[in-house]
C-alpha cells in the first residue's frame, strides 16, 4: 500500500534554555547549563545536534555520561578540520586553473573553450558556456570589468581571463567535458588517469561547497565519492573505503605533491593535520569514523 500522507510539522519553538533541558533529559551531562544555552545561541541547536550523532547510542539516547563538552569539543575539531581542508582544496583549485588556462590556451586559442567541437560530442556544451556568460556578467572584478570596455565579444573572454570568473565547478565540469588529449596532458601534471582526476575534483567541489557551508566533516559519510586509482595505496589495508574522511585528505596530499611551489605549505599542512588529528573527538570509534588505518601517517600517498 502507499503511504499515507505526511503529517505537518507541529513542535513548538524552545528556547536554548528549553533546548539544554531537553538534551539533559536525553542523558547528556550539562554541568553549566547557562554557558551551554549561550553557545547553542552562537551556533543554533540543529547544528549542535548533528554533532550529537556519534555521541548517541540511539537516536536521543547518549552514551553513558557524555557531556556537553564532549560535543562541543568535536565541533571545536570539525571547525579547525574544516579550515585545514579549505586552505588546501585553496592551492588545488587555483592550480587546476592555471593547468586549464595554459593547456587550453596553447593547444586551443584564446576561445578555444566556447567552440563545442573541443569537447565531447555529449557534452553539454552550451549549457556550461551559458552559466559561465552569466558568472562573467554578474563579476565586478576590475579584469572583466576592463575587458568589457576594451574589447569586442564580452561577455567571451580568452581562456586565461575565463578561469579566473569560473566557479571550481565550471571547472571541474569542463574537464569532465574535455577530448581526451585535452584531459590526459593535464591529469599527467597531477599523475593521475583522465577519469581518476575527473573524480576527484568532483569529490573536491562537493567538499568545498560542505566547507562553504559550514558543514560537518569529520564523521560524514560522502554523498559523493571519489573513485581510487587501482593500486596497493588505494585498497585495503593501507585505505578502507573511500567515504570518510582519510581517502579526501590522501587525495588533497597527492594533489599538493604536484605543486611544488607550494612545497613549504604542504609540509605545514600535513604536520597541522596530524597535530589535530592526533587529539580526536573523545569516542573509542573516532579512527573508523574518519577511515583512519592505525598506521595512517605512514601511508605512501601522506607521507
Amino acid at each position: 500500500m502507499p503511504p499515507g500522507p505526511l503529517p505537518p510539522f507541529n513542535k513548538p519553538w524552545l528556547s536554548c534554555t528549553d533546548l539544554v533541558a531537553l538534551l539533559q533529559q536525553r542523558g547528556l551531562v550539562v554541568r553549566d547549563p547557562a554557558t551551554a544555552a549561550a553557545f547553542l545561541n552562537h551556533v543554533s541547536y540543529y547544528r549542535f545536534s548533528g554533532y550529537c550523532l556519534a555521541f548517541e547510542l540511539a537516536r536521543h539516547t547518549f552514551i553513558p555520561h557524555t557531556t556537553f563538552e564532549h560535543i562541543k569539543a568535536a565541533y571545536e575539531f570539525d571547525r579547525v578540520l574544516r579550515d585545514l581542508i579549505t586552505e588546501a582544496l585553496e592551492v588545488i583549485e587555483l592550480d587546476v586553473r592555471a593547468a586549464v588556462a595554459c593547456h587550453f590556451g596553447q593547444t586551443h586559442a584564446a576561445f578555444g573553450h566556447t567552440d563545442p567541437t573541443k569537447f565531447y560530442r555529449l557534452f553539454d556544451h552550451q549549457t556550461w558556456l551559458d552559466k559561465l556568460h552569466d558568472e562573467t556578467k554578474r563579476s565586478s572584478e576590475l579584469f572583466v570589468t576592463h575587458y568589457r570596455a576594451t574589447y569586442a565579444g564580452f561577455p567571451d573572454m580568452p581562456i586565461w581571463i575565463a578561469v579566473e570568473v569560473m566557479s571550481f565547478g565550471a571547472i571541474s565540469q569542463m574537464f569532465k567535458g574535455m577530448l581526451r588529449p585535452d584531459q590526459k596532458a593535464i591529469a599527467h601534471r597531477y599523475g593521475r588517469q583522465p577519469n581518476d582526476l575527473a573524480s576527484w575534483l568532483h569529490h573536491m567541489v562537493y567538499v568545498r561547497n560542505l566547507c562553504a557551508h559550514h558543514a560537518r566533516l569529520w564523521d560524514r559519510i560522502w554523498s559523493i565519492k571519489p573513485d581510487l586509482p587501482a593500486g596497493k595505496a588505494w585498497s585495503p589495508p593501507l585505505l578502507h573505503s573511500n567515504n570518510r574522511l582519510f581517502a579526501t585528505l590522501l587525495i588533497l596530499s597527492s594533489m599538493l605533491s604536484k605543486c611544488p611551489t607550494m612545497s613549504a605549505f604542504t609540509t605545514s599542512w600535513h604536520k597541522r593535520v596530524e597535530d589535530l588529528l592526533a587529539n580526536p573527538p573523545m569516542l573509542p570509534n573516532t579512527a573508523a569514523l574518519m577511515g583512519l588505518t592505525i598506521d595512517w601517517k605512514t601511508h605512501p600517498c601522506w607521507v
